[in-house]
């Protein structure tokens, strides 16, 4: 897989604690099983697991 850009990554990181975040929240309210929960906690993280690996952070020098 291509590096992603700094600007995707940081995009990429954002919607994976949003989604984490709100299914937490959402799943606090609305009794649904395990595996939707898991699915959406699954999603967010994947989502931030491939933006840490292919993104570049590399400092600007």
């Amino acid at each position: 897989m291509k590096k992603l850009t700094r600007r995707k990554s940081l995009i990429l990181i954002s919607i994976g604690m949003f989604v984490t975040a709100a299914s937490q929240i959402f799943f606090h309210f609305v009794g649904l099983p395990d595996l939707a929960k898991g699915l959406f906690f699954g999603f967010g993280i994947g989502i931030l697991l491939v933006a840490l690996i292919f993104g570049s952070f590399k400092a600007a020098r």
